[in-house]
């Protein structure tokens, strides 16, 4: 099964989730990460969060969705459209699903209120990847209504 975590920019979300995700993943999942309108740059408060997680960063890079390895067979965007943020629509076959967090790239105060928002998007969009990997996948790679159903809920949720 290939996931695509899509974004604006494959930043800072996207990229959290791509790396968290290949860390925790049984290896019949593969996982990529894209933009629509890439930065060409990780921040870098994304890439020594996952190094302190204890996360591989080797070959994490801003890239383009019109440059895929793989077609995905589930498309999660995570942009924040409560806050006004624009999400890119992903044209294909896949299910795709919404799991919102807020940019902690636009954080701003003091220093530990930014570390405060990277350490909550890494939270929350590691839980709910912990969440998809614990779904029932013998059943619901038959079903894709409970899949889209279980891949929605997920995203409705917050750790």
């Amino acid at each position: 099964m290939n996931v695509l975590f899509l974004c604006t920019g494959n930043s800072c979300r996207s990229v959290l989730a791509e790396a968290t995700f290949r860390h925790l993943a049984p290896p019949h999942f593969q996982v990529m990460s894209a933009g629509s309108h890439p930065t060409g740059f990780v921040h870098p408060r994304a890439l020594a969060l996952l190094k302190q997680e204890g996360i591989a960063t080797s070959g994490l890079h801003s890239k383009s969705w019109d440059a895929l390895p793989l077609v995905p067979d589930i498309v999660i965007t995570l942009c924040a459209s409560a806050a006004g943020e624009t999400c890119p629509t992903y044209m294909g076959p896949a299910l795709r699903a919404h799991w919102g967090v807020d940019d902690p790239a636009h954080a701003s105060g003091s220093e530990a209120e930014i570390q405060g928002a990277f350490q909550d998007a890494y939270r929350i969009i590691r839980w709910r990847i912990e969440t998809f990997l614990a779904l029932p996948w013998g059943e619901l790679k038959q079903d894709r209504s409970r899949l889209q159903a279980a891949l929605d809920h997920i995203g409705e949720r917050v750790a």
